[in-house]
Formats: structure tokens, C-alpha cells, sequence
């Protein structure tokens, strides 16, 4: 809700209640160059108000549009961002623990692209963490669809960082958009080919990717007996800490890349480890939607900032996707519309009539 002297003003504690907001919500106000606050952050949660992560994001929003940041601390309930004009240039982020580069970047790269030059982040954290996509998923899946947009990047993984530790540094380049294109992803296709990856870092043996890359494979041969598939076993190199886990891509006859992966844990067999990843690509594949559950909260941002109307086909909403919804129709007020598919379960889509912001600055 906009003021009379144009502050808009969020509740940071509704639907989901947490870094969703302040992401979206950040982004769209650089973007649009109108002040945010945003007050009773994380209200409901067991550590309330910023947590490291957060503040990273906001702090490298603010830097990249010039802006001033007011309340700004760990722990802060309420903050308020008063955007300038987005600069491009070279940029550090960093977390300085095991938070999600991943979700670093969903905070910037909106706003990198409508910067007056090339943009080049250095982004350090956790490249794997719990509660957001790997960087595995950002490269093979995410970076995949971006294109639908319009959207080019570069991102070039130097080490790979794990929780506690975090030490991972990313690298993301872009160039400036002039505007994004609207997307039609309503036809699923059939699945042509099933590839992955299944990693161990540190001191854990190979033998671990070897087992959930089997089991994985196993479980959705069961399904799709007549699709290739390939998952490899790969030792990192260059890398932070111990870590494990395994994402698995399934591409379709109509260019869809859909994700399902999992990350290992103290205690936890290998084995469960890959049956979880192969259980939720084959849920996410289920709806006979064109994008995973991780992917489906990514695109509403780039929806509504689109020039034109965009469709996307997807599963049952996740809370994550109704609160980007949520944050982008109150900040830009893009028309959305979401509608359950006839005949297919937990099968919807989302339409969006989106603003056409345009990158007047852009050469």
C-alpha cells in the first residue's frame, strides 16, 4: 500500500513471512525507484527480523541502485529502502556464513539487468543450502528458462561452499535488457532425456555419489523404463567443507527443464538421499507442468515486470509462489490470474498481464 507521499509500505510478516518479501520487494522498489519499508519482518518466525542473508541482499540492492537503507542490521524488524539510479559495475556480496548464494542472486539479478552497463557480482555463501536451490538447479534449470525472457547471464562457479562453513564464491555477469518478453510455457511435452548429478565434497567418499546416483536412477526407470538416463558420480574439487547431494534433470520434447534434488545429511543413508531427489522430480513431473517447484516463485518477478501477457503452467502453488504473487501485484500492480487446469490434478496455471518496465539506459 503506497502512502501519500509514495513510501509503500509491506508487511513482512504475511503468507510466507520471510525472505521471499524482502527479496521481491527490494528488487521491484530499485526497479521502479519508489521508497519500501517493510515492517515486522519474519514476525512469526523463532529468530525474528534480518538474518545474515537478508542483510547481504539488501545491502548489494542498495549499493547497486545507489540507494540509502535505513534499519539495516541483524535482528531488524523493520527496514526502509529509498532507491537512485541503478549503476552497473563490479559488486561483492557476501554472506559471511553458509547463507544461500542462490538466493543472493534472486534478490539482484532483476535489477542488474536494467543497469545502464555490464554488471559483474562476486556472490560468497553457501552454494548448497537447505530451504533454497542449489547452484546446480540456478545453472541447469533456472538459466535454461531465463532465455524465454530475454534474459542472458554468465556464471561461472569458483568453489563450491557447504553449511557450516559457506566459503563458496560465485561469479554472475550480465548485460543490459532493454525489456523482458513475455513467456507462454503451457505445454509440458513429453520427457526425452533424464541427466544429473550426484556430488561429495571434503572428505566424503565417491562411493556415496556412486549409490544415490544409482538408487535415483533406479527409482525413475521404474517410471519412464524407455528415457535415457545419466547421472554421473562426481568428486568436487574445488571446494569448502563436506558436503553431498544430487540434483536430477529431466528435459522435454518442448525444451521444459524440470529439477528433483536433495542434499545429504549426518545420519542419513545415501540411498534415502537419492530416493528423495527421484521422488520429487517425478512429483514435479506429475502435474504435467513446465517448471519444478523450485523454479515456479523464481519467474513471477520477471512476469510482472514483461511486456506483455505471460503464461506459465505449473504445479499446486507453493507458498513461496503466493507470496512473490502477493509482493509483485502490490508493488507494480501486473494482473494476475491463476486457474486450476481441467482434468489434471494439482495442475494450474498463472497469467500475468505484465507492466513493460523498459531499460531506457540500456546500449
Amino acid at each position: 500500500m503506497a502512502s501519500a507521499d509514495g513510501l509503500i509500505d509491506l508487511d513482512g510478516s504475511v503468507l510466507e513471512g520471510g525472505g521471499q518479501i524482502l527479496r521481491i520487494g527490494a528488487a521491484i522498489t530499485a526497479l521502479l525507484q519508489k521508497p519500501l519499508r517493510v515492517q515486522q519482518i519474519r514476525a512469526g518466525r523463532s529468530n525474528p527480523g534480518l538474518r545474515p542473508q537478508h542483510l547481504a541482499g539488501l545491502e548489494l540492492v542498495t549499493e547497486i541502485c545507489r540507494g540509502k537503507l535505513e534499519g539495516g542490521y541483524p535482528k531488524s524488524l523493520c527496514i526502509m529502502l529509498v532507491p537512485n539510479k541503478i549503476r552497473g559495475g563490479h559488486y561483492l556480496a557476501d554472506t559471511q556464513t553458509a547463507g544461500s548464494i542462490c538466493l543472493l542472486m534472486q534478490i539482484s539479478l532483476p535489477v542488474m539487468l536494467f543497469a545502464d552497463q555490464e554488471v559483474e557480482i562476486v556472490y560468497r555463501g553457501g552454494t548448497d543450502a537447505d530451504y533454497a536451490p542449489s547452484i546446480d538447479h540456478f545453472t541447469m534449470i533456472f538459466q535454461s528458462v531465463a532465455k524465454h525472457f530475454g534474459i542472458e547471464f554468465d556464471c561461472k562457479v569458483r568453489t563450491r561452499g557447504y553449511y557450516p562453513r559457506g566459503g563458496g564464491e560465485v561469479v554472475l555477469r550480465t548485460r543490459p535488457i532493454r525489456f523482458l518478453k513475455p513467456v507462454n510455457l503451457t505445454d509440458p511435452g513429453t520427457v526425452v532425456r533424464i541427466t544429473g548429478r550426484a556430488f561429495v565434497a571434503g572428505v566424503l567418499p565417491i562411493k556415496i555419489a556412486h549409490t544415490m546416483a544409482h538408487v535415483a536412477t533406479e527409482v525413475i526407470r521404474a517410471v519412464y523404463p524407455k528415457v535415457a538416463i545419466e547421472i554421473q558420480a562426481v568428486k568436487e574439487q574445488n571446494a569448502i567443507g563436506n558436503g553431498t547431494g544430487i540434483i536430477i534433470m529431466a528435459e522435454t520434447s518442448t525444451r521444459c527443464r524440470l529439477a528433483g534434488s536433495a542434499l545429504g545429511k549426518k545420519g542419513v543413508p545415501a540411498e534415502k538421499v537419492g530416493e528423495e531427489a527421484a521422488d520429487m522430480l517425478l512429483n514435479n513431473l506429475e502435474h504435467q507442468g513446465c517448471v519444478d517447484e523450485y523454479l515456479q516463485d523464481q519467474l513471477i518477478i520477471f512476469m510482472a515486470l514483461a511486456k506483455g501477457h505471460s503464461t506459465l503452467k505449473c504445479g499446486a502453488l507453493s507458498l513461496h509462489t503466493e507470496t512473490a504473487i502477493h509482493v509483485a501485484k502490490t508493488l507494480t500492480n501486473a494482473k494476475f490470474e491463476v486457474k486450476e487446469v481441467a482434468g489434471i490434478s494439482g495442475s494450474f496455471t498463472i497469467e500475468c498481464d505484465g507492466i513493460g518496465l523498459e531499460n531506457r539506459s540500456a546500449r
